[in-house]
Formats: structure tokens, C-alpha cells, sequence
């Protein structure tokens, strides 16, 4: 842009760029704009020159990233100047600062109409590049007929014409009416005819756009578009100026081979020789040279004389030709170019006859398995995927199976399932297949689907010679210390079901059976222990007569489980235990599950569904993630007083406890959507109440719990004595006259450390949480218990959650009964990161109080981490895959809280962040692991460093990883708010320990803030 004569334009460029900072800039910005606004304001005396250097300096502005607002007027009205200068810099502002749709461009279509039609080239140039990059319907219906007579006319210079190409392309884009196929279709191919290759250029651009719609209208361009092919392949008539690094105007025949594929077949002989000769020019004279620049241009235009062959289906000898190619890419060290190879070979796949010539290119392929680039490591394991057969598949598998051990945590769950749907398909006898999928699980049990443990269930169950063979290897690998629980999952299922063909083995009588189960019980979550509870059962049933000691041990677990918080636990517990007492008949109750009736996979669609998971997918998917909104949940029954529905989906995990129930466990192991069953609890009860209060008294008095790991919770800080004061809101004529007993905000930060305790108390009510979190989904219980002895009548609850959580609580009574509590289940899904906390609007009338009181929930990023243990074979490679921002980001953090590396380490694992030990050489340094789980994300890995500073512990360098941007942010900010905003806490001169907490006042009140001592007298 020419900027001479404009000395304010460049006065106020060199103000910005001396500013020192951001603010200095915007005030400087705003200044400006403030004195553009007041010159527009008094148009009438502007002269065309000073409108211009405003209208420049507004462009600059939107160019640093600010908005503006106003002065679009101007801009567009510059385009009707007489002169060049004026006009040009109108045409420029309008493209930058305006759309399609914008009102104001309506107001020069009749203008930029004037300069295509005049004789000036200049401005028919300046005319169709704005239409060409911002014209919309209206231009379209305007402006094509004028468009298509400059392009066709001989009598307009090569620079307009291919413009006007160029904007007929946009136009026919926006209304593909504006081009009548039926008249056109000789003009385009006389357009082909061209000797100027700008025009040709440009004109096959149109034709690409044109052909991709109606090929059958445009039959006559198939052979001039061969012409082109080969006057570019023998080089001839090119000028020098279109020739790049010695190729003839690559672009031109990579948009020709492109408009040939539109075309389904080419039936000319003599055409199809001349194409297969050029085509055969292009595979023989591609090779490999140092010059980046060339090898591009020679690579584009070879991969597209690829893409041409396979689409008209050449000889074979043609195709061979290709992979051998291909083979040759794959093999050089350039990794763009083995990437590129391994694309297209795996789109050779979809031609007959050439996967025998692939398959001599296997070895090749999984080098590239082992690739430094994690991209050409996909492209290998697609290839694989695709090539497999019968007579390859073990030695593929294989491969993949050792593979696992030192592959991407990015890429293994991809891995894992296509693997597995390889076993299933080319399995050459069952038994390898189940070896397989047992690998499979023991070396990446973290990113196996529960589809593929499903559908080894399925297979064993519906093979009989298959399931003792099962059954033993599943016992194999109970004894192993340490194994995943998706194992426990599969062994347990075939045990319970198939362990009494075992029978006459070493080590698997039922006793010893049950006893090598029961030792995984305490380190599974409670989604593997129904599955657990259902071997027990079976394992009980085929225990006939049965085993005093081994009844005894069984029963007293499912006496254990019979008051869990999960109800599907709850429910198998209480009717195994009372099926169990039946004696024989439990065998007919318990009996074998029946076959499975035969279906398509599941892991075949869902792998079907991951392979079209295109960038378009995922930002349709962003959209609808930023506009959903959060589900608010209130108390309110609905109409037909009906009780709400569960909208969380969950997937019932398969059940073993009779034939009655094979149909729901046979679409669980479909994976099938469908709710948890659920049982009505049964009335309230002393012993009932006495159970479910019962977990609440380890909260202890709250001065001496709350005290023992403080914290501070990001996105709900504050002065903790403020929260108390305007969490209670008394409405009726005594204001204030129920207060809060105990810190609210320390009961808060308590909980969202643990998982049960006291979360608010005042002289009427309790309420008390208890949680369990499995991944991204969640479980609280509210207990409400009303401690006086009149009842509390209008209560409501209300949940206010932030738009990254989906939350549903069940209907609240609206009268709690005196001296009694009531149960609240609330049901969380998080969404996405982020770490805005949920809020409970509570209130409840209690004589003529109507107390209201606003309560944040203990759903706080920290639930959804799982700390999971990483080597360095592990943590290094992910660490330097994920290279700089914004998926790591750095900071160096100031303010810290003084503490010892020890405690530091402590404190991260609170938070749920696994502490690896001897990871970083540095002793000053910390590094640890987390899962991190939501519905967006999935399981995410998340790497954490924290280098500390011996001299001065108040600061630190963090470093936080992971594979999703918003998550890095969150988790880091999470972490550094914790470190840096911790209280301390006031400490006993000595020790305090929770089972011998510090003395409390003795009065009514004081006795009643320990749930225990509520529950002695609610009962």
C-alpha cells in the first residue's frame, strides 16, 4: 500500500509501534478511533484524500485485532471515486472489513456493476477481485451474465479474463444458477483451448467446480483436458514464467488430473492411450531430490497422477508400477514423504488385484510403526489395518501386540480396538483369539473399550468347546500381582460362569476360585463390583453341598454390600444374599447363561464411526459443545406427577444373576444404550437411617477435620468469613435470626478433598454429602437431616450448575418429618474442563423463619483425575510429543506458601496427582500423572513438572501437559491456585488425630455438629 503524502497514517503507525505495552497500544487505538469518528461525523467537510488516510488508518486498526464499528459507510462509498487512488483503497477496505451478507455491500453493486462493464482494466480488475473474494446471492444474480462475457471474450487482456474466471468460480459457488449447463458447457471447452496459461489456469479451476456437479454435461472438455496433459508433460509452449523448478506449471496439471476424476470412465480409445502415456511420463520421471521446494511441486503432481490411475482402474502392470513407487517413498528418510506413501498406498487398497503386491512392502510398513512422528505412525497402523487378511493376520497382530508396550497413550486405544477387530475377523481357530484379546487387555487395559471385553464373552459363550480353555487362561492370569481391572472384569465373568469345568485342576477348586477373585475386591472401582458379586454367586451355586467357611466368607460380603450408596450394588447384593438361602433351587436360578443370538460387531461400527471423524465433525461438534446449555435441574414434580426420568444413559454392566436376566445382559454386552434398573428403597427405618447416617460420623467435630489438609479451591475463593455471612439469606420478619453453625467455606474446602462429610449445618438442619466418582460421571447423596422435633416444611432444592456440567437431583420432599432425614441423589456428567464450581440454592421454612441458603457443591476439577503410575519409558516420549503451547504451557509462580518438597509431593497427591518418584534427575524437582476424565475429552493424560528453588521456596517454575488446550489451561491455573493460596491452618502443640479429635464445648448445639451424635438422637 502506497503510504506517501499520508504523513498522519504514518505518524500514528509509528505510535503503535513505539508503545511499550498492551494498554499503551489500546489507548492509543482509542484515541484514534475517537478522532475518526468525530471527522466522519462532519463528512461534508472531508475531502476525497482525508476520507482515504481515515479510511486506511480504520483498516490498520481491524488488522491489530480490534473491532470497528462504525466508518463502513465510508469505506463503501469510496468505490464510487473517480480516481484510482480513492477507488482502490475502497475496494480494499470493503474486501477486509465486510461480507457477503453485509447490508451496506447492496449499495455498490450497481457501482462495481459500472466498472466491469466500462473499458477501464484497472477497475474491472479491482471490481472482480472484490466479487471474487466477498460476492454473495445478490452479486451472483447481478453481476454473472457481465462476468461470463469478459471471460469469453477474446477482445479483454489475460489479466481480466482469468480474474473474471476466478469470479464466475465464486459466484456459481454462492448460485450454481448463474451457469446455465446447458449453454456452457461448448463455451468452457472452447475456454480450453487457450494458449495463455493463466486463463487456462483459471478456467480449470471453474471446470473442476462445474464437473464435480454435472460431469455428463461436459463430456466434449474430457479430451482437450488430455491435450492440456500432454502440451505440459512434453513441456511444450510454456513460458518460463510458468515453469517451477523445471516443471511445467505443476498447479495447472494437478487441477486437470482433478477434473479427469469427476469423469467416470474415459471410453476414447485413442484418449485413454494419450492419458495412460502422460500418466506413465509423470510415474517414470518423479524421483526424490534435494530441492524441498521441487520434490513438493513433483510429489503434488505425482500423488494426483496417482489418485487418476487407481480411479480409472488401470492395468495391473500400471498399479504395480505405483506401489513399487510407493515402496520406494515409504523407504526415504523425508518424513512428509513417507507419509504421503503411506497415504496413498493405504488408498491403493481400495484396488483389486494389488493387495498381493502390497503385502511385499509389510516390513517396511511396521518400521514405520516405530517412526518419531507420531502422524506417520497412523498412517502405518491404517495401512496395516487395511492389508490384513487370512494369510497375514498373525503376523500382523503380533506385531501390533508388542507394538502396544511402547506406543502413544494418543494412539493406543485406536490400537487396542483394531487389533482386536483383526483377531475376531481372521482368527484361524478361537483359542488365538481369546490369547489375543487377553494380551490386549493385560498391556493396555486403559484404553480397552468395554466392547472388546464384551465380545469375548459372547464368543466364549456361544462356543462350548471354547470355554474351559477361557476359563483356564482367565485364571492364568488372575495369579499375576498386579493386573488391570478391565482383566478383573473378563476373568471374573468367565470364571463365574465357566470355572466349574475346572474343577478337576490344581488351584481351581471353588474355594481357591473365590479366594484369587476376592483379592482384587479392594482395588476395583465400583463398576467392576457387581460383576464380582455375580461370580460370587455363581461360584456359591456350583458349590453343592456347600463349604460352611466359603458360605460363610460369601455371605458375610453381600451382608457387607446390602447398604452400599451404588444401588445396582445394593440390589445384587440383597437378592444373591436371599437367593442363596434357597439351596438347590439356586442352581436352576443361577443357572448357565444361554448363546447369545448372532449380530454384527459392535467393535466393527465403532470403528467404522472413528474412521469418519473428520475436522468437519469435530468443529460441528465444538459448536454444539459451546452453545449447549447446562441442564437446571429443580424440585418441582412434573404435571402428571410422574417422577423425572434418568437422562444419564449409563450402560448396565452385564449381570450373571439368572436367565431371566440374559436379555439385559446381552445388550450390555452390545452396548446398547439403555438406564440403570433400579429398586425402590425401601421405607425409612431406625436400622435404615442408622446405615445410611452411619458413614457421615467420620466427618468429626468440624474444627479438627477441616483443619487437617486445608485448601483453596479455584474459581470459588474469598474471605471465608464472607461466604458465611451471605450463604444464609432468613426472609420473614426476623432477619438473621438462623446462622450458620460452623465455617461454611472450610466444610466446603473439606469436602473437596474427601468424599463424605458435613457440608452445612445450622440450630434445624444437616445436610451432609457422601460421593462417589467413577471417570467423567459422578454420584452424591444429600442427606437432609431435620434436627428439631416439629417438622420443616417447604423445602427446596434447586441446583445451579455451570454450563460444563450436566446434573440431575431427584425429587425433595417438601415436608422433612421431625427428628428424620431424607436421602437426595444427585447424578453429575462433567462435560468438558474447566473449573467453575455448582451451587446449591437451599431453603426450607422452620416456624416463621424462611431461611435460604446458597451452597457450593464439592464437584471441583480434582473429582474427575485419576492418579494413575507412569514410567519413563512412558512419560518422556508423551512429554516431548506435546511440544510447546497451548497444549504445555510454562509458568514461572511466585507467592508460594514455604513448604518442604515432601509436603509439596503430599499435597499433589491429595489432589490426585500421582507423584512419580526418581522420574526427574533433579531432587529439587517434582513430576506427576493424572488421568483426567470428562465427556469431550475422555481419558486424557495429563503430565505435571514443578521445578522448585532451594534458596527461595516461595517460587517455582510449573510445567503443565496435556492433549487438549482448555485442559492444560485449567489444570494449571487449578494447581497454581492451590499452591498459592493455601491458609495455614492454626495447629495443637501436638498431633491431632481424627479417632481422638479435640475436646468440644459440651452443649446442644456443640453435640449436635458431629453427625454421630446427630444420628444418637434422631434414633
Amino acid at each position: 500500500m502506497a503510504l506517501s503524502g499520508m504523513r498522519g497514517l504514518s505518524v500514528f503507525i509509528s505510535d503503535i509501534r513505539n508503545c511499550q505495552n498492551k494498554e499503551q497500544e489500546r489507548l492509543r487505538v482509542d484515541k484514534e478511533l475517537g478522532n475518526v469518528r468525530t471527522r466522519f461525523k462532519n463528512e461534508k467537510g472531508l475531502s476525497p484524500y482525508e476520507k482515504k488516510k481515515y479510511v486506511w488508518k480504520m483498516l490498520y486498526i481491524y488488522m491489530l485485532g480490534y473491532d470497528v464499528d462504525f466508518g463502513h459507510m465510508e469505506a463503501v462509498s469510496l468505490i464510487s471515486a473517480p480516481k484510482y487512488p480513492e477507488k482502490q483503497v475502497g475496494y480494499i477496505v470493503t474486501s477486509c472489513l465486510l461480507n457477503e451478507n453485509h447490508d451496506f455491500l447492496r449499495l455498490a453493486i450497481n457501482t462495481v456493476r459500472n466498472d466491469i462493464i466500462g473499458r477501464n482494466e484497472t477497475f474491472q480488475c479491482l471490481a472482480l477481485t472484490m466479487v471474487g473474494n466477498i460476492g454473495g446471492r445478490e452479486f451472483a444474480e447481478s453481476l454473472a451474465p457481465d462476468v461470463q462475457k469478459l471471460l469469453i471474450s477474446s477482445s479483454y487482456r489475460p489479466l481480466v479474463r482469468k480474474k473474471a474466471a476466478l469470479c464466475l468460480l465464486r459466484l456459481y459457488r454462492k448460485n450454481p444458477d448463474v451457469v446455465n449447463v446447458d449453454g456452457w458447457a461448448d463455451r468452457m471447452a472452447q475456454l480450453l483451448d487457450e494458449r495463455d496459461l493463466g486463463v487456462l489456469t483459471s478456467s480449470m479451476s471453474l471446470l473442476v467446480a462445474l464437473v464435480s456437479n454435472h460431469h455428463d454435461s461436459y463430456w466434449s472438455c474430457l479430451p482437450k483436458c488430455v491435450k492440456i496433459l500432454e502440451r505440459l508433460a512434453r513441456n511444450q509452449d510454456i513460458p518460463q514464467e510458468y515453469t517451477y523448478y523445471g516443471i511445467p506449471s505443476p498447479w495447472l496439471q494437478v487441477k486437470t488430473m482433478r477434473a479427469l476424476q469427476y469423469f467416470p470412465t474415459v471410453e476414447d480409445p485413442n484418449t485413454r492411450r494419450s492419458l495412460f502415456e502422460v500418466l506413465q511420463r509423470i510415474l517414470m520421471g518423479t524421483d526424490v531430490v534435494k530441492n524441498v521446494n521441487k520434490n513438493n511441486a513433483s510429489h503434488a503432481v505425482l500423488f494426483e497422477a496417482l489418485a487418476l490411475v487407481m480411479h480409472l482402474d488401470a492395468e495391473k502392470e500400471m498399479m504395480s508400477q505405483c506401489v513399487a513407487l510407493l515402496g520406494k517413498f515409504i523407504a526415504v528418510r523425508e518424513p512428509n514423504i513417507r507419509y504421503l506413501g503411506l497415504e496413498n498406498m493405504t488408498r491403493m487398497l481400495m484396488v483389486t488385484d494389488v493387495q498381493d503386491i502390497i503385502k511385499r512392502h509389510q516390513a517396511q510398513i511396521i518400521t514405520s510403526l516405530k517412526d518419531p512422528d507420531i502422524s506417520i505412525r497412523r498412517r502405518a497402523l491404517d495401512l496395516l489395518y487395511g492389508m490384513c487378511d487370512v494369510s497375514n493376520a498373525k503376523d500382523i497382530v503380533e506385531e501390533l501386540l508388542q507394538y502396544l508396550s511402547t506406543a502413544d497413550f494418543a494412539m493406543r486405544e485406536e490400537l487396542s480396538l483394531k487389533a482386536a477387530i483383526l483377531a475376531e475377523k481372521f482368527a484361524p481357530d478361537l483359542s488365538w483369539y481369546v490369547d489375543v484379546i487377553l494380551q490386549l487387555i493385560d498391556k493396555a487395559g486403559d484404553f480397552v473399550s468395554d466392547d472388546i471385553w464384551f465380545r469375548v464373552v459372547q464368543f466364549v459363550t456361544n462356543n462350548e468347546d471354547l470355554q474351559p480353555y477361557a476359563a483356564a487362561k482367565a485364571r492364568e492370569y488372575l495369579d499375576k500381582p498386579a493386573i488391570h481391572e478391565t482383566m478383573v472384569k473378563v476373568s471374573a465373568y468367565i470364571i463365574g460362569e465357566f470355572g466349574h469345568l475346572l474343577a478337576r485342576r490344581p488351584g481351581c477348586s471353588p474355594k481357591e476360585l473365590f479366594s484369587v477373585i476376592h483379592e482384587k475386591l479392594p482395588a476395583v472401582s465400583t463398576y467392576t463390583i457387581p460383576i464380582l458379586l455375580s461370580t460370587y454367586a455363581k461360584i456359591f451355586m456350583h458349590t453343592q453341598p456347600p463349604d460352611a467357611e466359603l458360605q460363610n466368607q460369601i455371605w458375610a460380603i453381600f451382608n457387607k454390600y446390602e447398604s452400599c450408596i451404588d444401588v445396582e450394588i445394593q440390589q445384587r447384593a440383597a437378592e444373591y444374599l436371599a437367593l442363596s438361602r434357597r439351596g438347590a433351587a439356586l442352581v436352576d436360578i443361577l443357572a448357565e447363561m444361554p448363546k447369545f443370538p448372532e449380530r454384527q460387531s459392535a467393535l466393527i461400527k465403532k470403528a467404522e464411526d472413528t474412521e469418519v471423524d473428520t475436522a468437519e465433525q469435530s468443529a460441528i461438534k465444538l459448536r454444539a459443545q459451546q452453545t449447549s446449555n447446562a441442564l437446571v435441574v429443580t424440585d418441582q414434580r412434573p404435571a402428571n406427577g410422574t417422577p423425572p426420568v434418568n437422562q444419564l444413559g449409563l450402560v448396565k454392566i452385564p449381570s450373571m444373576s439368572s436367565n431371566a436376566d440374559h436379555n439385559s445382559t446381552d445388550q450390555a454386552l452390545s452396548q446398547e444404550n439403555g438406564t440403570l434398573s433400579t429398586v425402590d428403597p425401601q421405607p425409612a427405618s431406625a436400622d435404615l437411617l442408622g446405615d445410611l447416617l452411619g458413614p457421615l460420623a467420620i466427618e468429626g467435630p468440624p474444627g479438627t477435620a477441616v483443619q487437617s489438609q486445608p485448601s483453596v479451591i479455584p474459581g470459588v475463593g474469598g474471605d471465608s468469613n464472607a461466604v458465611d455471612a451471605a450463604a444464609i439469606v432468613p426472609v420473614g420478619e426476623e432477619q438473621n435470626s438462623v446462622q450458620p453453625i460452623g465455617n461454611i467455606a472450610e466444610r466446603f474446602l473439606a469436602l473437596c478433598l474427601k468424599d463424605s462429610g458435613v457440608l452445612y449445618e445450622d440450630p434445624n438442619i444437616q445436610i451432609g454429602i457422601k460421593a462417589e466418582w467413577r471417570v467423567h460421571q459422578g454420584c452424591l447423596v444429600l442427606f437432609l437431616g431435620n434436627k428439631n422435633t416439629s417438622p420443616l416444611v417447604s423445602v427446596q432444592a434447586i441446583i445451579l450448575p455451570p454450563s460444563h456440567f450436566k446434573m440431575e437431583l431427584s425429587l425433595v420432599p417438601d415436608t422433612i418429618p421431625p427428628r428424620a432425614q431424607v436421602q437426595c441423589p444427585l447424578e453429575v456428567v462433567n462435560l468438558r474442563p474447566s473449573r467453575d464450581v455448582a451451587v446449591l440454592d437451599f431453603s426450607y421454612k422452620f416456624g416463621n423463619n424462611m431461611v435460604n441458603v446458597k451452597l457450593r457443591l464439592p464437584a471441583v476439577l480434582n473429582k474427575f483425575l485419576q492418579p494413575i503410575p507412569v514410567s519413563a519409558e512412558e512419560f518422556f516420549p508423551q512429554w516431548r510429543s506435546l511440544s510447546g503451547p497451548p497444549l504445555k504451557l510454562q509458568e514461572v509462580v511466585r507467592g508460594v506458601k514455604p513448604m518442604p518438597l515432601a509436603e509439596m509431593a503430599n499435597l499433589l497427591n491429595s489432589l490426585r496427582l500421582m507423584v512419580c518418584p526418581a522420574l526427574d534427575p533433579n531432587p529439587n524437582n517434582l513430576v506427576a500423572s493424572t488421568m483426567f476424565y470428562s465427556e469431550s475429552t475422555r481419558a486424557m493424560l495429563c503430565l505435571v513438572r514443578i521445578e522448585t528453588d532451594p534458596a527461595d521456596r516461595t517460587q517455582l517454575r510449573m510445567t503443565v501437559s496435556s492433549g487438549d488446550p482448555t485442559l492444560t489451561l485449567e489444570l494449571k491455573e487449578f494447581i497454581k491456585e492451590q499452591l498459592c493460596s493455601i491458609p495455614i491452618a492454626p495447629r495443637a502443640p501436638g498431633p491431632v488425630s481424627p479417632a481422638h479429635p479435640v475436646a468440644q464445648p459440651t452443649s446442644p448445639a456443640a453435640a449436635l455438629t458431629d453427625p454421630g451424635a446427630m444420628l444418637a438422637g434422631l434414633l
